[in-house]
């Protein structure tokens, strides 16, 4: 990679941070204040980085009817702001990767669908994250992935051409943005996929198992 890429961007969820414990958490707070049973991991790790709705729905089932799904859903907020790194880590070997893109000099940022609000306190909790050199969040402008706006802004505040940067991310809406603003796409493996197989298909250039197989890749 570090022989073609100028720029890398990375999803955030489910790419270079594992938050799927803390998502899960405020989910089964709900579950408990509402009598409803706890979520194990497994399941929710699925459903983590899809957004509040399909995980009040992965809880409620069918009885999400008979809420305030608006109500349901600023509770979820309120308890996952205020506990929002309580459990969340870096993934194994993306510490290992950004120091190696900044010994190269090489720039890059983050696009994720998180909204603004919560991504800003959540990268402030992790130092590694600061060098980044572009935050887009789903909110920042009228368009989230997999539209090309958000990658668009991202290359223009790395100063980097869209051809010449990598995107990693562990949805398909990750890589259609990405092939759609012509960059290299790289499938993170490691992410919130929920049927492996099928990201074989989402015609990613690379589909890797661990952040440090990038430094493998050339293209």
């Amino acid at each position: 990679m570090l022989t073609s890429a100028q720029g890398v961007l990375f999803d955030l969820d489910g790419t270079l941070l594992d938050t799927a414990a803390d998502l899960g958490a405020s989910l089964n707070y709900l579950m408990q204040k509402y009598g409803f049973a706890e979520i194990p991991y497994e399941h929710y790790r699925l459903v983590a980085s899809d957004g509040v709705y399909p995980l009040l729905q992965l809880g409620f089932k069918q009885q999400l009817v008979n809420f305030d799904k608006e109500k349901l859903r600023q509770e979820f907020l309120d308890y996952y702001l205020q506990n929002i790194a309580t459990h969340t880590q870096l993934f194994p070997g993306v510490n290992e990767l950004l120091a190696r893109l900044a010994a190269e000099n090489i720039p890059w940022g983050i696009v994720t669908n998180k909204p603004e609000f919560l991504t800003t306190p959540l990268l402030k909790c992790f130092p590694e994250l600061t060098a980044s050199q572009s935050n887009i969040s789903g909110d920042t402008l009228a368009h989230s992935k997999p539209h090309p706006a958000p990658m668009l802004l991202a290359s223009k505040e790395l100063n980097v051409p869209c051809n010449r940067i990598w995107y990693i991310g562990d949805a398909e809406r990750d890589i259609i943005a990405g092939n759609v603003s012509q960059m290299t796409t790289v499938v993170a493996k490691w992410g919130y996929i929920k049927i492996i197989a099928e990201c074989e298909q989402w015609q990613a250039d690379f589909v890797v198992e661990h952040p440090m197989q990038l430094l493998q890749l050339t293209k």
